[in-house]
Order: C-alpha cells, then structure tokens, then sequence
C-alpha cells in the first residue's frame, strides 16, 4: 500500500457518477470544499450540493432560461456568482448574478452594454474581489474588476493591448485563475499567439507573455491553472475537427513568463479544463504535481508531474470541466448534467 500511494507508484482516481439533478449541460464546477459543490451550465441551469454530491439540488435563474451559465464561482452554501452568456447575439445577455441565499434568489450585477464583447470568464481572490475577462474588442480587453462584491468597474485600461482577433475560450470558466491574495492569470487564443495575460497586483497592471501552444481563430490556450506564485500550467488545443491532434500543455516556472512544453497528453481536440489535484501543500504525486484535464469528447487524462508521464481516464469523455476541493474531492462536468467525482 506505501508503495501504491508514493509519488512514483500514485494510484489511479476513482470515479463516481453523481446525478446532478439535471440533464442540461454542465460547463463549470467551483468546488467550494469537500462538501460544498456548485456547477452550471446550459439553459440558465445551476446545481448545488451540501453533502459531496450524494444529492444535487438543481435550478433555472429566473430571465435566464435562455442563458448559458459559464463559469461559476462559490464561497459557501449560500454565496455564489454565475457569468452567462447568450445565444440571441443580444450583448445584454453576458451578465454576472450572485446569489447569496442558497440560489433561492439572485442579482444582476453586470449587464454588458458592449455590442462586441464576450465575456469568457471570472475569477476572484475573496468573496468581495474579483475580475471577469473579455475577448478583446479593437485591439481592447474590456475587462472588469470588484472589490466590493457588489459592483463590477471597467479595467480596460489596465490591460495589455490586445493582438488581432485575440479571445479567450469560455468552455470551463478557467481562462482566467487567480492565486493568493492579488496574482492572477488569463489565457488566450484567437490570434497567431496563444498569450498569458499576468497580474501581480490585483489587476492594476498587467504584462502579457507567449506560451508555445497553437493559436489561431479555433485554437489557443484554453485554461490556466498556479499552484503557488510562480508555478503553473497551461492547457488547450484546436477546435477544429480537422486539427486534432494540437491538445497540448505548457508548464512555467517562474510565474508565467515563460513556458515549455510537456509531453503531449493522451487528448485530441482542445483542452476545456484542467486543475491541479491539490493546491499550496495538499498535492498528490510528486511535490503537488499532480493536474487532471479534460477534452470533452475528446477524452481526459492525468499526469502525477505536471506532464512528463500521461494516464488516460478510460471512458470519460464529453466533460468540459474540472475542480478539486482536496485530492480526494474532485469533480468533472460536462454533457447531458454529467458529474464524476474523482477522487486520488
């Protein structure tokens, strides 16, 4: 058994399906801890458990039946904030809600007016801080910060200009991570170089770096995650059926500045969402190395050190994202109201 768990015998996850209470598309997960899950997705849909998902409860946001909620994130039972989009070209339809009863109720706290934005993604660093990121718009990220939890601020100007036709991917909520108290990362595509955008400061200013992975107006990084300050890795590929084989990682070291390549994973297509197993200290394998991604139909995988050794997820396709509360609470979501919890 000692030799089963060390870092370079790591046992293979279990998985568990969990009925989410839907069979609407899951899109994003933020697991809030071990027991304390929040997902969303298609149709104005979110879904929440308070028992590690024995039981989900699912509902529809009222005026967002025809939304789709893609990124979610939680800070207990009763505190969350959903980002939706929409399917009508309507602007008005990228919006963030909070809820801070349950889900019972929810605020609109963010209309967007911008005819040309879309809106991918949040993250926050406390219940009351946090930023939302754009595609760019005219060479701009339209991008939006909080620090009160209640109203969102325009940090275009903050931001790095953007290159041609440069966009992040909104198929997980993870193009966007933050770290500590005021580091943060965005990730995108869309243009001839997949970049990552990187703030030190809580998004008061920001620079922007090359990662090798492919880019185009289908492809770019996909998703980000930091385990500390200065290490992370990056995920992403092509959603062109005709470039499958581009799913690719890139891992840094010091921050984000630069990034190498990892070997590829067992994936086709684009990586929607990847994490980290544990975060600062809690990590499985070798140092916390440990990272799950996921490729929707194009299939999932793990690796135990940021990339160099691959294993695939036998029969897990179709999911688009992926959390962990502890290694041994995790989830993946995805199609049709699919949860798997994964569990090292």
């Amino acid at each position: 058994m000692a030799q089963e768990l060390s870092p370079t015998h790591l046992h293979q996850p279990t998985l568990t399906p969990q009925n989410s209470g839907t069979t609407n598309g899951l899109i994003a997960v933020w697991p809030v801890n071990p027991q304390v899950i929040w997902a969303c997705g298609r149709a104005g849909t979110f879904t929440v458990t308070t028992d590690g998902g024995q039981t989900w409860t699912a509902g529809v946001v009222p005026g967002a039946e025809a939304l789709q909620f893609r990124d979610v994130q939680a800070f207990s039972a009763s505190v969350a904030y959903l980002m939706s989009i929409g399917t009508s070209g309507n602007p008005t339809d990228f919006r963030i809600y909070k809820t801070e009863d349950g889900g019972a109720t929810w605020t609109i706290q963010f209309e967007n007016q911008n005819p040309n934005a879309f809106y991918d993604g949040f993250a926050f660093w406390t219940p009351n801080r946090g930023i939302a990121h754009s595609d760019s718009v005219n060479g701009v990220f339209p991008d939006l910060r909080t620090t009160d939890g209640t109203t969102w601020q325009d940090i275009s100007n903050n931001m790095p200009p953007a290159l041609p036709g440069e966009a992040s991917f909104a198929s997980s909520g993870t193009c966007v991570t933050t770290q500590g108290g005021r580091n943060a990362w965005i990730c995108t595509g869309g243009s001839d170089i997949a970049r990552v955008l990187a703030t030190r400061d809580g998004g008061d200013t920001w620079n922007a770096y090359n990662t090798p992975l492919v880019s185009s107006p289908s492809a770019g990084a996909f998703t980000v995650d930091f385990r500390d300050p200065h290490n992370g890795i990056v995920g992403g590929g092509d959603l062109d059926p005709g470039d499958p084989n581009n799913a690719r990682t890139a891992i840094s070291n010091d921050g984000g500045q630069t990034w190498t390549l990892t070997n590829p994973p067992p994936v086709t297509g684009a990586i929607f969402g990847l994490s980290y197993v544990g975060h600062s200290g809690a990590g499985v394998g070798d140092n916390g190395r440990a990272v799950v991604i996921t490729a929707n139909d194009g299939g999932a995988a793990w690796t135990p050190d940021e990339g160099n050794t691959w294993f695939a997820l036998p029969g897990v396709s179709g999911f688009w994202a992926v959390a962990f509360a502890t290694p041994k609470a995790g989830w993946l979501v995805g199609t049709d109201g699919r949860i798997l919890r994964i569990s090292f």
